[in-house]
């Protein structure tokens, strides 16, 4: 944990152990419905949810530790320096629910000044979930801790009875990028409506230049390409097809009329996929569609906030203009 934030709650032992409920399968029929789907749309693409396995959480641990990938330092850094003043503005919480928790990492540095009652952690990779707020527990065995393994993509409803009394949910990283504007607007009602009289806070990633943009999302190690490559992999796991990474190239840019960072993978020549009852033929250079993450302004996301029901909201940011973190209430 980093040292600039003292723990100074949760530090006596609590009865409960940090346990996770796993979500229906993702090799569900409907997941391989879905992603059938995709692979034969007419422009062919697969939901960013399916980039994180257990591999893919942790090929996305190690970009967010390269130099190029600048969202989570500058967040952290903005936690680091704002953190007292978002307790403050929050309030009391009872439940703090961490929506694509990951490893948990965001969490742990705010848990100290936040003190939320208890810790509902919610990720799409249920394996990799276990081993994270484990270690949260360990590291505060007062706070009543748990995991919840869940596809969150489509409707941000969470089970009945994961709510206890003044809720927060807490979405850092910018994930929020990933969903279209109409269909952050969405998600963000949902939320609006289940924090009652807490909120949110929320971690969003700012329009910069070029030239720090694009090499967030194609790092000079290649680690973004294995994470998005990874996919393939996944969905060989996910729907029997035979798809093979050798075959595709990595390729992300930034899409100034959308203000979205695009992530693709490109066949190197022309090639057939295959899956048990059916196929798609790509030509050489043609792309699958793997990943959209939108950038947004401060006046942008304001109003997007607000469309969706949350009538205040403040915000931190970085000196140097490229993060915001909102807090938000209806």
């Amino acid at each position: 944990m980093d040292s600039k934030v003292t723990a100074t709650c949760h530090d006596l032992p609590h009865p409960l152990k940090a346990a996770v409920t796993p979500s229906p399968s993702t090799g569900s029929a409907d997941a391989r419905r879905e992603l059938i789907d995709g692979l034969l749309a007419a422009q062919a693409h697969t939901s960013p949810k399916y980039l994180y396995d257990r591999l893919g959480s942790r090929l996305f641990e190690a970009i967010t530790e390269l130099p190029e990938y600048y969202p989570t330092r500058t967040e952290a850094a903005i936690f680091d320096a704002h953190a007292a003043d978002m307790a403050q503005a929050i309030g009391a919480i009872d439940t703090l629910v961490d929506l694509g928790a990951g490893n948990c990492a965001k969490a742990l540095r705010l848990i100290p000044v936040l003190c939320p009652n208890r810790y509902v952690a919610v990720d799409i990779s249920a394996d990799f979930l276990a081993d994270a707020t484990a270690e949260v527990q360990r590291r505060h065995p007062l706070l009543e801790v748990s995991g919840l393994g869940l596809d969150f993509s489509t409707s941000p409803q969470l089970p009945t009875g994961t709510l206890h009394g003044r809720s927060v949910f807490f979405y850092p990283g910018s994930s929020i990028g990933n969903f279209s504007p109409e269909q952050a607007r969405g998600f963000l009602k949902g939320l609006c409506d289940q924090a009652a009289d807490g909120g949110l806070l929320i971690g969003v990633d700012l329009v910069k230049p070029l030239e720090v943009l694009e090499p967030a999302y194609d790092d000079a190690l290649g680690v973004t390409a294995a994470f998005n490559l990874n996919l393939l992999r996944h969905l060989n796991e996910l729907i029997g097809s035979n798809f093979n990474p050798r075959e595709w190239r990595h390729v992300a840019f930034f899409n100034r009329t959308d203000s979205r960072i695009e992530m693709h993978l490109e066949a190197r020549h022309a090639l057939t996929a295959a899956w048990p009852g059916g196929e798609r033929r790509f030509a050489a250079g043609e792309r699958l569609h793997t990943e959209n993450s939108y950038k947004y302004s401060v006046e942008s996301f304001s109003a997007l906030l607000r469309d969706a029901g949350f009538a205040r909201s403040e915000h931190w940011i970085d000196e140097r203009g490229w993060f915001a973190v909102f807090w938000a209430q209806g």
